[in-house]
């Protein structure tokens, strides 16, 4: 790093403070002791501050000394879009040209490439993803790299495993430390506890300077409302919004819960909107903006929504559904407060909360079988992209996402343009990591549990669980345990009127099934078709079709004692009948051609259930029950991959002997659909047997 001297690094940090927070502003004291130890003392520094602190004041001003020193440009990684946009215009007010390499300024990469070459850019601002492209890594890091004046890593929880949000793409950061062991590197957080922010102090090396300040706020009051039913925290928000003054953030678990409940409160008169990973980027600076100046009430959101997002008068912060970690939970409600006095939080927690949180401790796992498929994939078949990755070894794009992005940090597999290559290097899967991973999460979960119960007052178990000091039998004074009583006088129970309309909403709610696009590696060997391989060709392919519920839908919380797999088989209840008539009577008119024959899926575990559906449509409909597909043979067991179990369903599928299926239009029914491979078999038999299109329609579509 360039020498500063102390009076210099003053200078720096008077401009600095004065353009970010005005003319009566002075840097604190630990502010200070943060930027002298990265600048005067040259030691790499973590700060573990909460949201709100002040920690971009640190690397501004360090950035600003660096480069009035004639230091080389700064890097900031920094995990989210929005983040970065905020971080150019704070870059830009304390005086330092800044700018960006992502993937919404495409067009202004050349310029902004040639100015930092060309020494006019101070600061360059890029998201972990972009050190894994093959295109930046050359043309512009590798550049870079030996005139760095400054790393930053913000969100730097996100380099630990341990962390509630830990990323693969942030272990890259960690390549770029242990091989530039010289480069200065300032690390910020809100949100580590004591293992994580050793871990990530590790990484940045032994002389480390680490400061760690107390993360709890006291403008926040907490409040927990259990027991409510689905129907009853959606009519719950609905009153809370009309109470609750300001603007703030509904979180949901998933992206489903999330576009239901913006849909409902939307058609209650609020001014929402929903928000998720799945939100295209202009649409989630747009959303962001609108809050930021309260033309929103609430913006709906999954923890797509959290790190960095920067409204200090955020007045308030409901979760409908308990996230697993009270690390994860901290730093979403991080959000609220930061300049208001007080600011509401609320949890209402669900029934199926614990299900998903065991499904959140084990999604970024990679799975052995799943690791070795990729890898044998790669070996065998050279370059591939994640959709031939996907059809070559049948597991889920998600999951191949997340694997070759494993791999690649381990060094395993290599990003090749669009594609992903094996380097050869051998790859082991480390059990004891994973095991000790997912029991931590475990221990989290139970901290949740503990919170969602309401034993101990709300501030002290969050402040316990981020290891921040508190004393025995201390009490907050403010939360719904310490005063009995939600916060700003929100109800304690629902309207009926609201939560009939709630009731009403979930159940007309649509869910559309989406055909497999590649058939996965194997099945034409498997079936004996040639032509099943590859992508699914038009003329075998599924027709877009519809389930009556998703997943834990709140609005058929009874949908699993029919379909689950420890349901008793039996003809479908009244209720359930009643419900599929009622939606399929409503999507039928919008299919482009009348329906000409309907064929169940025959079930392994419900085919008195799968059937009963099927002759109540088709006798709705006036059109013939069609038992087409035969399956011989025991099911797929378990322990097979999800490529060999779609293989192993498409050695036992065939059309059944005589079967006169029709040329036009067919409805397949079936009882569940989880991958989607048995409909998208059966429809690919039909379809070659003669029918125009093949239609799906179930009862319950699993994730």
């Amino acid at each position: 790093m360039t020498a500063v001297t102390a009076a210099a690094l003053d200078a720096a940090a008077a401009r600095v403070i004065t353009a970010l927070a005005g003319p009566d502003a002075i840097v604190r004291d630990d502010q200070r002791a943060a930027v002298s130890a990265l600048v005067l003392e040259r030691r790499r520094a973590l700060v573990v501050q909460a949201t709100g602190w002040g920690k971009s004041a640190v690397y501004w001003i360090a950035a600003r000394a660096v480069r009035d020193a004639g230091g080389g440009p700064v890097l900031v990684v920094s995990p989210l879009l929005s983040l970065i946009g905020d971080q150019v215009v704070a870059a830009q007010r304390a005086g330092l040209t800044a700018a960006t390499l992502n993937s919404s300024n495409l067009d202004d990469w050349p310029d902004v490439e040639r100015a930092l070459m060309a020494g006019q850019v101070d600061v360059l601002l890029v998201s972990p993803e972009r050190l894994a492209n093959p295109r930046f890594s050359a043309t512009v890091l590798d550049v870079l790299l030996p005139q760095l004046g400054l790393l930053v890593i913000d969100e730097a929880h996100c380099i630990s495993s341990w962390g509630h949000d830990f990323r693969p793409d942030y272990q890259r950061i960690a390549g770029l430390l242990l091989a530039n062991p010289d480069l200065p590197v300032l690390a910020t957080t809100a949100t580590a506890n004591s293992r994580v922010t050793a871990d990530v102090a590790d990484q940045l090396g032994a002389n480390t300077f680490v400061q760690r300040g107390r993360l709890a706020r006291e403008s926040l009051h907490l409040g927990v409302l259990a027991g409510l039913s689905s129907f009853d925290r959606y009519a719950w928000t609905d009153q809370a919004l009309r109470q609750l003054p300001g603007s703030g953030i509904v979180y949901c678990l998933t992206v489903a819960d999330a576009d239901r409940l913006a849909g409902f409160l939307a058609e209650r008169g609020h001014a929402v909107a929903a928000y998720s990973g799945k939100t295209e980027t202009a649409d989630r600076a747009r959303i962001e903006a609108a809050l930021k100046v309260n033309e929103l009430k609430a913006v709906v959101a999954t923890s797509a929504l959290g790190m960095g997002y920067d409204k200090p008068d955020l007045a308030f912060c409901i979760h409908v559904g308990s996230p697993s970690s009270p690390v994860d939970y901290y730093q979403q409600v991080g959000r609220a407060g930061r300049a208001l006095p007080e600011a509401s939080v609320v949890l209402l927690p669900g029934d199926s909360d614990e299900r998903l949180w065991e499904w959140f401790a084990t999604a970024s796992v990679p799975r052995p079988d799943e690791a070795a498929a990729v890898l044998a994939a790669l070996r065998y078949q050279g370059a591939l992209s994640v959709p031939a990755l996907e059809a070559a070894t049948g597991v889920r794009r998600t999951r191949v996402e997340l694997l070759v992005k494993v791999l690649a940090v381990d060094g395993a597999v290599s990003r090749e343009g669009t594609s992903w290559a094996a380097t050869g290097q051998d790859w082991t899967y480390d059990h004891e990591k994973y095991d000790a991973l997912v029991a931590v999460r475990r221990r989290e979960s139970d901290i949740m549990r503990e919170y969602v119960v309401g034993g101990d007052c709300l501030e002290v178990l969050l402040r316990r669980s981020l290891d921040d000091p508190t004393e025995q039998g201390e009490r907050c004074g403010r939360c719904s345990v310490c005063t009995g009583t939600l916060p700003a006088g929100l109800p304690t129970t629902t309207d009926p009127e609201a939560r009939e309309a709630a009731r009403a909403w979930l159940r007309d709610l649509v869910v559309p099934l989406e055909p497999r696009k590649m058939f996965t590696s194997g099945i034409d060997a498997a079936s004996g078709r040639p032509a099943w391989r590859g992508r699914i060709a038009p003329s075998l392919a599924l027709s877009p079709g519809r389930a009556l519920a998703f997943a834990d839908d709140p609005a058929w919380d009874r949908m699993a004692t029919v379909t689950g797999p420890l349901a008793p088989d039996a003809p479908a209840p009244d209720w359930l009948l009643a419900a599929l008539e009622r939606s399929f009577g409503r999507w039928l008119p919008s299919l482009p051609q009348r329906l000409e024959a309907v064929a169940p899926v025959p079930s392994s575990r419900h085919p008195r259930l799968v059937h009963s559906i099927a002759v109540t449509i088709a006798h709705g409909v006036g059109i013939p029950l069609l038992d087409a597909i035969v399956l011989d043979g025991p099911p797929p067991g378990s322990d097979l991959s999800p490529a060999g179990r779609a293989c192993a369903q498409a050695a036992r599928i065939s059309l059944a002997p005589g079967a006169e299926v029709p040329e036009g239009p067919m409805l397949l029914v079936d009882e569940t659909w989880r991958t989607g491979w048995t409909a998208t078999l059966a429809g690919a038999l039909l379809r070659e047997a003669g029918a125009r299109s093949v239609t799906p329609f179930v009862a319950h579509q699993l994730p």
